[in-house]
């Protein structure tokens, strides 16, 4: 693997959307069968992702297994100042739970199956923002 290979890049965003994809809501239709919809922040949320994320994708999607890496920076605050972790809510899971929908939407990877390796972090930073970072893994 070589570093041409490696997806990197970062979104800077004044707040980091609070919206996840684990607020979907389920819902039993008049036919009986439950469904499930997005909620307006929700949608919002994943148009953003899709607008903000659209312009870094590959020609072609990777193929094999991948590692990535993402990295969520809040804007500091006088109680959480700058290079702390931030341990509250939203989980680290449900955030880069619709960021991979999104990715796969996109064609960045076949299916986010292919996301052997997952780093998430977050933390107080003086730029906001998502940094990604999608890394072929040698599959031999």
């Amino acid at each position: 693997m070589t570093d041409k290979d490696m997806i990197h890049f970062f979104v800077p965003m004044q707040r980091i959307p609070s919206a996840t994809h684990q607020m979907k809501k389920l819902v039993v239709g008049r036919d009986g069968k439950p469904h499930t919809y997005e909620p307006p922040a929700v949608k919002e949320t994943r148009a953003l992702f899709m607008a903000s994320f659209t312009k870094f994708r590959p020609a072609q999607p990777i193929m094999g297994p991948v590692a990535l890496t993402t990295k969520w920076m809040y804007p500091p605050t006088k109680l959480h100042p700058e290079g702390t972790w931030k341990a509250t809510k939203p989980d680290t899971d449900n955030l880069v739970k619709m960021l991979k929908d999104v990715l796969t939407s996109l064609g960045f990877w076949r299916d986010d199956a292919q996301v052997a390796s997952e780093c998430i972090q977050k933390f107080y930073a003086p730029q906001s923002g998502i940094y990604v970072q999608i890394e072929p893994l040698d599959d031999d």
